[in-house]
């Protein structure tokens, strides 16, 4: 099947989001093998679909995704921005998963440190816990993957 058929265009097959299911493959790969949470868990489904989101709509290497999911880089800003204008070439399929994935990460919150002090020298109280945006936590421990693989 080649990327994004449509199982004989014309006759309204679906098409398949081949650069997404790509992305979501090499985000799964690099989460599973840096090993920071469980696969399965609420924390490694918000790091995996933010890394695919990174990849995605980045389309450059790792050297890349980490500039991209760095504490200090506007990630959520830069999202809504690919989104709205996204790349020439970017096939419809993937941008309505992408689309999606992005919605849900910001619907949904999760309990865990809180990683405000990550901008100071004081580091983070893993004792105290918020509630944080899903692509908060998943920003984080992308990144952290990364430089574990």
């Amino acid at each position: 099947m080649l990327p994004e058929s449509t199982n004989g265009a014309g006759g309204g097959g679906l098409a398949v989001p081949m650069d997404w299911l790509c992305a979501e493959y090499v985000a799964d790969d690099v989460l599973r093998t840096s090993g920071l949470v469980a696969p399965g868990s609420l924390e490694f489904r918000a790091g995996v679909r933010t890394l695919a989101l990174t990849i995605l709509l980045s389309g450059a290497g790792t050297d890349a995704w980490l500039r991209r999911t760095a504490h200090d880089h506007p990630w959520s800003a830069w999202v809504d921005e690919r989104l709205d204008a996204p790349a020439a070439g970017t096939p419809g399929p993937d941008l309505a998963l992408a689309r999606d994935t992005w919605r849900r990460l910001r619907a949904t919150e999760l309990r865990a440190a809180d990683l405000a002090g990550l901008a100071g020298l004081t580091g983070v109280d893993e004792n105290r816990q918020v509630w944080l945006p899903a692509w908060q936590v998943g920003v984080a421990l992308s990144h952290l993957a990364l430089h574990l693989c």
